[in-house]
């Protein structure tokens, strides 16, 4: 793998200040771990304090609304989010479509204001329980990715796919690295047909779903795996950065 993996935490509806101890951890060990690209996505009440405290690690935000600005209570704009501090945006992620409703066309419009406000951008997809025992895992996935990722001159060097099996999320299930693998070669061809072969080989692909110490390297090794999305396990300095030895011990292969 010609770029080094790429390690994003995504801390959710999780955090206050006392956690930024937490980020100043990670940021002191990935100064380390120089083979791997870390990053953090903490709630957006800390992106700017974690901007601060962590200063060689990526920082980024967990979503945004697709206008500049506007009559709309509670939301926060991409340039706001990158006025705090934020280098990248989640946009898309299964929580965000199943509890909010949002359609590849939403996911798409942000992912556009993302990258119109000069921010890279993390776009998630991902198949249902019911979908994958139906045998539709991935066309629905690449259903997703067609409607869902941005496109345009230089947007593929912005644009980073993290595959989330929604089954898998929080429930300490995990596919099988076979299935892993099968499921992000499909994706690569699909992302290859949308933005060419060479643009499309440079865009890295994450496994996002229940990603732990103990199992993170045998997900990093599977086919066409870029790197992880990771939930719970990113909320401790100490689990996550189990997780960022994984992928830097898999780096050397």
């Amino acid at each position: 793998m010609a770029q080094r993996p790429y390690i994003v935490g995504n801390w959710k509806m999780h955090g206050t200040r006392a956690m930024l101890a937490e980020a100043r951890a990670i940021d002191r060990a990935a100064e380390r771990l120089i083979k791997v690209e870390v990053a953090l996505a903490p709630p957006a009440t800390l992106i700017h304090a974690t901007r601060k405290e962590a200063t060689l690690i990526g920082v980024g935000a967990q979503d945004c609304h697709p206008a500049d600005g506007g009559a709309h209570t509670g939301d926060i704009s991409a340039a706001m989010l990158k006025d705090a501090g934020a280098g990248f945006t989640i946009v898309g992620h299964s929580e965000r479509r199943a509890d909010h409703g949002e359609s590849d066309a939403d996911v798409k419009a942000k992912a556009e204001a993302v990258l119109a406000s000069g921010m890279n951008v993390i776009v998630c997809v991902g198949e249902t329980e019911e979908q994958r025992d139906a045998g539709k895992a991935e066309s629905v996935v690449a259903k997703q990715l067609k409607a869902s990722l941005p496109t345009g001159e230089g947007v593929a060097e912005k644009v980073t796919v993290a595959y989330e099996p929604v089954w898998a999320i929080g429930t300490g299930r995990t596919p099988t690295v076979d299935d892993i693998g099968a499921m992000h070669r499909s994706i690569r061809k699909v992302v290859q047909g949308i933005y060419g072969d060479e643009d499309g080989a440079g865009v890295r692909i994450l496994y996002g779903g229940s990603v732990k110490p103990d199992n993170a390297a045998e997900l990093l090794a599977a086919d066409e795996v870029g790197g992880a999305l990771v939930g719970g396990a990113s909320l401790t300095a100490e689990s996550f950065l189990g997780i960022i030895v994984a992928a830097a011990e898999a780096g050397e292969d």
